[in-house]
């Protein structure tokens, strides 16, 4: 059974910086494609960020290119979303999934972890 489960959000002030993990098992997370997805209030889920776990590759939304850093540590399955230069449109609860990038479906995810950038 995939499980996917995030920890890291919270709040921080605009400018601040927050990393999120998503410990992963169930699956062979070393050849997966994994991506963090974002859902801001009263708003449609967004696509972040995808990392391809085998080598590295990745990719990031424009909306966050420059600011967010997507990796993975496959010795301990675990992925990451170091978030820097944080502004309020960023708030939003961030979810952990697994495939994508787009138009690639995602087929697991996790609970979610709420970011709330404000002053």
């Amino acid at each position: 059974e995939v499980q996917l489960v995030e920890s890291g959000g919270g709040l921080v002030q605009p400018g601040g910086s927050l990393r999120l993990s998503c410990a992963a098992s169930g699956f062979t997370f070393s050849s997966s494609v994994m991506s963090w997805v974002r859902q801001a209030p009263g708003k449609g889920l967004e696509w972040v960020s995808s990392i391809y776990s085998c080598c590295s590759d990745t990719y990031y939304a424009d909306s966050v290119k420059g600011r967010f850093t997507i990796s993975t540590d496959n010795a301990k399955n675990t992925l990451y979303l170091q978030m820097n230069s944080l502004k309020s449109e960023d708030t939003a609860v961030y979810y952990c999934a697994k495939e994508g990038p787009p138009p690639a479906g995602f087929g697991s995810w996790g609970q979610g972890t709420q970011v709330t950038v404000s002053s």
